[in-house]
C-alpha cells in the first residue's frame, strides 16, 4: 500500500558527507575483493556490487557512467533500514540484465519480539541499461502466512566524477552540482567547467511518501502470497550550454524513460540484432560451448553503434570507449566469424585519422587514433585523451586489418573508399614513424602528459634491457616491425587489386627489405628469440618476451627463426601452464603480479597462437588454447579477464587473478575465436571462393565443433569438425545461397 506523510527512518549506513571542492575519489585498490557486476548499453555502463547496489563501500569503481562521467555514485536498497540478505546474483546469459534475489532480514519490535521473520519477503531486483537509462524493477512477494507492512528506502547520490577522477587523479577545481526535488523525481545537474551540463534524473513508481535529494522512502503492505513492484529509472543526459541561446532549464525532466517491459524488450531485441550475422559456434563439449557463448555475449555487449557500423569498446570499467589498437585486434580475431565488425572499425578509425600535427595529442598526419574520451577532464585538456594518438602500433595495424578484411570479403568498394586513409597511414610509417630513416617504426612521446611507452605494453617500466634498465627512446618494438611488414604486404595486395601496380611493386619490395633488415637487427641467438625492442641508440633489448610471438603473427619471421621463437615461448620460463607470460621468468624485471612484466594476457596468447598456426605449429597453438580454456573454467561465468597473474600452474589450484583487470574486455572475449581458427588452420580467401582448413587439429578438450552460418561471399555453410584422437574430419552439414564455393581440408604434413 502507498502511504503518505510518514516520517522516514534513516538507513543504518549513513549518506556520505558532501565532498569539498577539489577533493577526489581514489580508485579502489582491488576489483576482486567483492564480486562486481557490469552492464553496458551504448555509451553508458554500470558497475554494481552483487546486491545490485552502488557505493556501499566508498571510493570504488562502482557507479552508473555515461560518456566518461559517473552520473550516479550511490544507490542502496534498505528493508526497514537494514540491508537485505543476498540469495543469488547473476548477469543473464546474454548480458542484458542483472538479476538479484534477496530476502528480508529479521525485523524486531521495540520489545524484542519478531515483527517480520527472516526470509518472509522475497525481493527480486532486475536491472538493465537502455538508451542512457538504468531501469530497475524491485519485485516483492510475501511468502509468510500473515500480512506484513514494511518500508523500503533507496539512498542515492550523484558526484559527477570524471572517469579519471574515479581512477584516482586529483583536480584543482570542479564544477558545481545542484539538486532539485519535485513531481516524484530527484534531479541533479552538474555545471561543468567545460560549459556542459550533465544531468541525472531519478524517477519512482509508485511515488515515495518521502523524497529528499539523497533518500526515497516507500511503504508497502502485502497479504500472504501477494506481490507488488517498485520501478526505478535513472536517466543520464548532457546539455552543451555553449550552444544554448538562453540558459538551459536544468529542472526540466528530460526525455521520459520508456515503460520497463517495453525497454527490456527493446534492449534484448537490439542485442539479438547485433549478433545476427556472426557465425554461431557450438560443441558437444558443454564447457567449450559455454565459453564461446559467454565470449559472444561479452563481445556484442561491448559493441557500440557508430555512423559507420559497429565498434567494440575496449572494456569495463576503465576502457569503455573507442580504442584504436583494441578495436583493430578484436576485429582481426573475430574476422572469420563476423567481418562486418572489421568494416565498422576501419571506417570509424578512418574518420578519426589525424590530419595535422598536434604534439599535445601525439598526433601527426596519417596516424590512427589511440583513444577517444568525452569527459570533462578530456574536454578541458586536463588529460590529453580527448582525441589521443599516442600508440605506435595502431597505424600499421589499421592497414593490416584492411588487408585481412579485403582477403576475407573481397569488398573492393570499401578498400577504394579507404585508400587515401591507407596511403596516409603507410606514409606515416615511412615518415613520422621513422624519423631517423633506418627503416624501423619507432615511438617517442611528444608531451610529458602522454604515454611513455606506446606499444600494447604501455606501462612505464615495460620496455627494458636485460639488466633491468629502462630503454630510452625513440624505441622500435619487435611487434611493431612485424605489423609494419604485414601492412606493406597488405598494401601491395590492395594496391594491385585497385590497379595501382607501380605502388604494389614498391610496397612489396619495401616489405622484403624490411624483413631482411629486421632479422639482422632483432635476432638474438643467445636468448633464442627476437629482442624486445631497439632503444634510441639502436641497442637491442635482449629480453625474452611474448612480444616476439607477434613476429610470427605478422609473418616477418623467417621459418627457421619461427621454430626457435616457438620453442622459447613454450619453455617453462615463458609458458606458465595457464598461458605464455609477457616476460620470461629469468628476466630481471620479471614479476608475475605486474601488469606487463610477467602476467598472462589471453589476447596476447591468441595472437601468438595465430602466429603458431600460420607457421604450422598447430600442436603448440592447441596447447595454448587448452591453457586459456582451463583459465576460463575457473572464472565466474567462464568470462576471460583482461589478464591474470603469471604464477606457475599448480595442481588443484586455479590461476591467480590480477586485482584491477577489466571484465569484460573485448580482445580477451575474442581470443577463443582466434585460437579456434588458428588450430583449424581456417582460411576464407574470397578471391578463391574457398573455405580452407590447413592441417587442422582440435585440442584435447574438444571432441567436435559445429559452426553454423559461416559466410563466404554469397554462400553460407554449416560445418562440423570432429576429432578422432589426433586426426580431424570435416563435414558440410548444410549449404545455401550457393555460389560454387568449396570447402577443402589440406594436409601438408
Amino acid at each position: 500500500m502507498h502511504e503518505q506523510n510518514v516520517v522516514p527512518r534513516q538507513p543504518e549506513i549513513a549518506a556520505p558527507h558532501e565532498r569539498p571542492a577539489g577533493q577526489v575519489l581514489d580508485a579502489h585498490p582491488s576489483l576482486v575483493e567483492r564480486p562486481l557486476r557490469t552492464l553496458k548499453s551504448g555509451d553508458a555502463f554500470a558497475v554494481l556490487d552483487s546486491y545490485g547496489d552502488i557505493g556501499i563501500t566508498p571510493n570504488t569503481s562502482e557507479g552508473l557512467f555515461c560518456n566518461d562521467t559517473r552520473h550516479l555514485s550511490r544507490l542502496q536498497l534498505f528493508f526497514e533500514d537494514k540491508r537485505p540478505l543476498i540469495l543469488g546474483s547473476v548477469i543473464q546469459d546474454d548480458n542484458t540484465a542483472l538479476t538479484v534475489d534477496l530476502a528480508n532480514p529479521e525485523i524486531a519490535r521495540s520489545d524484542g519480539s519478531t515483527a517480520i521473520p527472516r526470509d518472509a519477503i522475497a525481493i527480486e531486483r532486475t536491472k538493465f541499461l537502455w538508451n542512457a537509462v538504468c531501469y530497475e524493477r524491485i519485485g516483492l512477494r510475501n511468502f509468510d502466512r500473515v500480512s506484513h507492512e514494511f518500508s523500503l528506502s533507496l539512498a542515492f547520490g550523484a558526484d559527477f566524477c570524471d572517469l579519471f577522477e574515479v581512477r584516482g587523479m586529483k583536480r584543482a577545481r570542479r564544477g558545481e552540482t545542484e539538486a532539485q526535488i519535485g513531481s516524484g523525481a530527484a534531479r541533479y545537474a552538474y555545471h561543468g567547467l567545460d560549459d556542459r551540463i550533465r544531468r541525472t534524473v531519478l524517477r519512482f513508481k509508485p511515488e515515495p511518501y518521502h523524497l529528499s535529494n539523497e533518500l526515497a522512502s516507500f511503504r508497502f503492505r502485502l497479504d500472504p502470497g501477494e506481490r507488488t513492484s517498485l520501478l526505478v529509472t535513472v536517466a543520464c543526459d548532457l546539455i552543451d550550454a555553449s550552444k544554448c541561446e538562453v540558459p538551459p532549464d536544468t529542472s526540466a525532466p528530460g526525455v521520459p524513460p520508456q515503460d520497463f517491459a517495453k525497454a527490456y524488450q527493446d534492449a534484448r531485441r537490439d542485442l539479438r540484432a547485433l549478433t545476427a550475422n556472426i557465425a554461431k559456434v557450438g560443441s558437444s563439449t558443454a564447457l567449450f560451448t559455454d565459453l564461446i557463448s559467454r565470449s559472444t555475449s561479452d563481445l556484442y555487449t561491448l559493441m557500440t553503434r557508430g555512423v559507420d557500423g559497429l565498434y567494440p569498446y575496449a572494456g569495463i570499467p576503465w576502457f569503455s570507449t573507442m580504442f584504436g589498437r583494441d578495436g583493430i585486434i578484436t576485429a582481426m580475431m573475430l574476422l572469420w566469424a563476423d567481418p562486418a565488425v572489421a568494416r565498422g572499425v576501419l571506417l570509424q578509425l578512418a574518420r578519426a585519422q589525424a590530419v595535422i600535427s598536434d604534439p599535445v595529442a601525439d598526433a601527426q598526419p596519417g596516424k590512427i587514433l589511440h583513444e577517444r574520451r568525452s569527459g570533462e577532464m578530456a574536454n578541458l585538456g586536463e588529460v590529453p585523451f580527448g582525441f589521443y594518438y599516442g600508440s605506435v602500433d595502431a597505424t600499421p595495424l589499421f592497414v593490416m586489418l584492411a588487408g585481412q578484411y579485403f582477403d576475407r570479403t573481397g569488398d573492393l568498394a570499401t578498400i577504394e573508399q579507404l585508400w587515401e586513409n591507407i596511403e596516409a597511414a603507410l606514409l606515416w610509417c615511412e615518415t613520422f614513424g621513422d624519423r631517423d630513416g633506418d627503416g624501423f617504426v619507432e615511438y617517442f612521446r611528444e608531451t610529458e602528459n602522454g604515454l611513455a611507452n606506446q606499444g600494447w605494453k604501455d606501462s612505464h617500466d615495460s620496455i627494458s634491457h636485460a639488466d633491468g634498465s629502462l630503454a630510452r627512446g625513440p624505441i622500435a618494438l619487435v611487434e611493431v616491425q612485424a605489423y609494419a611488414y604485414a601492412a606493406k604486404r597488405a598494401g601491395a595486395t590492395m594496391a594491385g587489386a585497385l590497379g595501382r601496380m607501380t605502388r604494389a611493386d614498391q610496397l612489396a619490395q619495401q616489405a622484403s627489405i624490411l624483413r631482411e633488415r629486421f632479422d639482422r637487427a632483432f635476432w638474438c641467438e643467445e636468448i633464442g628469440s627476437y629482442a624486445l625492442a631497439l632503444d634510441g641508440d639502436k641497442r637491442p633489448c635482449r629480453v625474452r618476451s611474448s612480444n616476439a610471438g607477434h613476429a610470427l603473427f605478422g609473418g616477418i619471421a623467417f621459418p627457421e627463426r619461427a621454430a626457435r621463437v616457438a620453442q622459447t615461448l613454450m619453455s617453462e620460463g615463458s609458458f606458465s601452464g595457464w598461458g605464455i607470460r609477457t616476460l620470461n621468468v629469468g628476466e630481471t624485471r620479471y614479476n608475475p603480479m605486474s601488469y606487463h612484466n610477467g602476467s598472462v594476457w589471453p589476447h596476447d596468447n591468441a595472437l601468438i597462437a595465430m602466429g603458431f598456426g600460420a607457421y604450422g605449429f598447430k600442436l603448440e597453438a592447441a596447447r595454448l588454447f587448452e591453457a586459456i580454456f582451463n583459465v576460463a573454467t575457473h572464472q565466474e561465468q567462464q568470462r576471460l579477464p583482461e589478464l591474470f597473474c603469471g604464477f606457475l600452474r599448480k595442481a588443484r589450484r586455479g590461476p591467480t587473478a590480477y586485482p584491477v583487470a577489466c571484465s569484460p574486455q573485448a580482445w580477451a572475449a575474442a581470443a577463443p575465436f582466434a585460437m579456434l581458427a588458428a588450430c583449424l588452420g581456417l582460411q576464407l580467401p574470397a578471391v578463391a571462393n574457398e573455405i580452407k582448413l590447413i592441417d587442422p587439429v582440435l585440442p584435447s578438450f574438444i571432441d567436435d565443433v559445429i559452426i553454423r552460418g559461416l559466410t563466404l561471399g554469397a554462400s553460407q555453410f554449416d560445418l562440423r569438425v570432429h576429432r578422432h584422437q589426433s586426426d580431424v574430419t570435416i563435414n558440410v552439414l548444410k549449404r545455401w545461397n550457393d555460389s560454387n564455393a568449396q570447402v577443402t581440408m589440406i594436409k601438408t604434413k
